[in-house]
């Protein structure tokens, strides 16, 4: 496990990393340089050493999947902007769109129409987040699988059960939370039960090297690790992005990922859709404190706005200032600590870039309205 400032150390500390050439150090920095934690590096350093993977093709195949379950939020952001590194650094990209894994969730009720509908605009959402890369199953290139595809092979129903075999009830309980659930609130439902077994069995039928996903899904992960040393399984390594924090979060951080950004609190949440003035409107309640240096305006500059571009830019009204710009996180924290920067003009420099680098999208649901409207026809039927 590492963050973000350790990672170099640790590559540097791994077995196989100093036989890497440059261009193969070049790619696995770019791959695992920007996440918040990594765990099983060994097996990407030993594939990129070897020209090896998974499937056994030398194609290293990454994945995230993601619940068709409404919008997206300006976490996906985050999610996206990783998926862009490593279609850069020539791995294979794939969106699983989990659509039995929502109807197991109880999104949309159950209602698989509506939760098949919104993994269609999720297609459309990605493919303009990641600037329309070339699709395919190739290196560099971007696919779609869908979890109700991979469900019609019985041997993916038999990795289920093998996956779940010696998992105890306690132990499967404390994983619900990659479904947002607390401990206590499945009990009078099996399916849920067996939600991790088919998260690690999607892992594993698809060959997958790299499985991303934001820390929340981290038991996930370590339960599909778990079951791989059971049965000697290829292990994925585990790429694991930051959590963005709900605007109104102060404080200190926590593991139970209470004070994470949720499109069911509007006022908490950027969608990707909200114009540049709905931006503006929410950013301006945003918490934020001269005295406190944990904020989710921070957090939106760190992993968002400084790795797409590099820096952030405040404008403040002309009566009350001079334009500004930032390229590192601390120095403008402090700015905001000391009082050279008003907390008002940091949350609209923040909410500036974010509208920036929302442009496109917002372009392509302009000029393809089609499955964007059925979604929200469908949150506010």
């Amino acid at each position: 496990m590492a963050s973000p400032q350790d990672i170099p150390a640790l590559l540097a500390s791994k077995d196989g990393y100093a036989d890497l050439n440059e261009d193969a150090k070049h790619t696995l920095h770019t791959m695992v340089g920007d996440v918040e934690e990594v765990v099983g590096v060994e097996h990407l350093i030993d594939a990129l050493h070897h020209g090896t993977s998974h499937g056994g093709d030398g194609v290293l195949r990454c994945y995230v999947g993601f619940e068709p379950s409404g919008k997206a939020h300006i976490g996906w952001k985050v999610l996206a902007l990783q998926l862009r590194r490593m279609l850069d650094a020539n791995a294979n990209v794939m969106v699983f769109l989990a659509d039995w894994h929502a109807w197991v969730n109880d999104k949309f009720n159950g209602d698989m129409d509506a939760i098949q509908t919104t993994a269609v605009y999720m297609q459309e959402t990605f493919r303009a987040l990641l600037d329309h890369p070339p699709e395919g199953e190739g290196p560099g290139e971007l696919q779609f699988k869908w979890a109700s595809e991979l469900m019609e092979s019985s041997d993916y129903w038999a990795r289920v059960l093998r996956c779940s075999k010696g998992a105890t009830l306690a132990m499967v309980r404390k994983t619900f939370t990659i479904m947002g659930r607390d401990e206590a609130s499945s009990d009078h439902d099996l399916s849920k039960f067996y939600y991790p077994a088919m998260q690690a069995a999607d892992i594993f039928e698809m060959d997958i090297d790299i499985a991303i996903g934001g820390m929340d899904q981290r038991k996930a992960h370590m339960f599909m690790r778990d079951v791989a040393s059971k049965y000697g399984w290829a292990k994925a390594t585990c790429l694991h992005t930051p959590i963005i924090s709900s605007l109104k979060a102060s404080g200190s951080r926590m593991e139970s990922f209470d004070h994470k950004m949720s499109k069911s609190d509007p006022n908490g949440a950027l969608l990707l859709h909200d114009t540049h003035d709905q931006i503006r409107k929410k950013m301006r309640k945003a918490y934020i404190s001269p005295e406190d240096p944990q904020s989710p305006v921070y957090e939106l500059a760190e992993h968002i706005l400084l790795p797409e571009f590099g820096e952030i830019v405040v404008t403040p009204n002309p009566k009350f200032g001079e334009p500004s710009t930032w390229t590192d996180l601390e120095a403008f924290r402090a700015a905001v600590m000391d009082g050279t920067l008003h907390p008002l003009d940091a949350k609209f420099g923040v909410a500036d870039g974010l509208a920036r680098g929302l442009e496109a999208l917002a372009s392509h649901f302009e000029a393809n309205p089609e499955t964007l409207d059925k979604v929200t026809a469908l949150m506010n039927g």
